[in-house]
């Protein structure tokens, strides 16, 4: 209704309309939204979380108080109550939310962790998995769990469920099982870590590259190479790709060669800043 810097004159007007009599059960609520958006605006959490559910109280299936209070605890990392409003939510709208009602789980057992509670750490990502196996993140928290624990296999077998099913940022934990698998000297592993990985999508350039690093480090850079040259795609060139195509080229390649490589990738990237 008025700008942010108006605030102030904000509440004064929508408190002043509450009491207006006859109102009906819309405007009521709109009142109280506006209230309850003024009031997170300038800092007033407690006050804005109360016309929510004045809100509620009048509308009881408002989705908007519903989502705005799931909201406001996940912000105050309040997960009871995350996970309250958000269970409401789900009967009124009738979509299993188990994604977001797991993701609850897994911030209370980071609260945990912290904490120094790991068996309680534990058993809310274990909780946040038998909720939703397909929320990816509860792995990577009860690898991390382990890893402290300093049992490394166990944090080796959610960390590769983890890279498995989050294709993007299970990118995160690659560095993790590399020196897991080191550590626990189970070197082969790697690359077939990394070969798996690249089984389900073979354009993941990231694995592909730790891939032909862990085959130039063996000495078999000439198979790196061929790795790296089937994995280009003719059509979208990545960087990554060519640049680890240049790393390998270096030991074999002419000055001459290596130059027609160099000259490429500037081109190309010229030709992207133009676009």
């Amino acid at each position: 209704m008025l700008r942010k810097e108006n605030t102030d004159q904000a509440i004064k007007i929508h408190q002043s309309l509450t009491v207006r009599p006859n109102l009906r059960s819309e405007q009521k609520v709109e009142i109280h939204k506006a209230l309850a958006k003024d009031y997170i605006e300038i800092g007033y959490v407690k006050n804005a979380i109360e016309q929510a559910k004045k809100i509620l109280l009048i509308e009881k299936r408002n989705i908007w108080s519903l989502k705005f209070l799931i909201s406001i605890s996940e912000e105050n990392q309040d997960w009871e109550n995350a996970a309250l409003w958000s269970k409401h939510l789900q009967k009124i709208s009738g979509k299993k939310e188990l994604n977001n009602l797991s993701r609850f789980d897994i911030y209370k057992g980071l609260d945990c962790m912290r904490n120094g509670q790991t068996d309680d750490a534990k058993t809310f990502f274990e909780k946040a998995i038998k909720k939703s196996p397909n929320n990816s993140q509860a792995y990577k928290f009860l690898g991390d769990l382990y890893e402290k624990n300093r049992d490394l296999v166990k944090a080796l077998e959610n960390w590769k469920i983890y890279a498995t099913k989050d294709k993007k940022s299970g990118i995160d934990v690659y560095h993790k099982i590399e020196s897991a698998l080191f550590d626990l000297g189970r070197y082969s592993e790697v690359e077939k870590f990394y070969q798996n990985l690249i089984s389900i999508d073979k354009l993941n350039y990231e694995a592909i590259i730790k891939l032909a690093n862990v085959l130039d480090e063996k000495g078999e850079t000439n198979k790196a190479l061929n790795l790296i040259e089937n994995s280009v795609d003719k059509k979208k060139k990545d960087i990554r790709i060519e640049l680890m195509k240049l790393k390998l080229s270096i030991a074999t390649a002419t000055p001459i060669e290596l130059g027609h490589q160099i000259d490429d990738i500037i081109n190309r990237k010229l030709k992207n800043s133009d676009d």
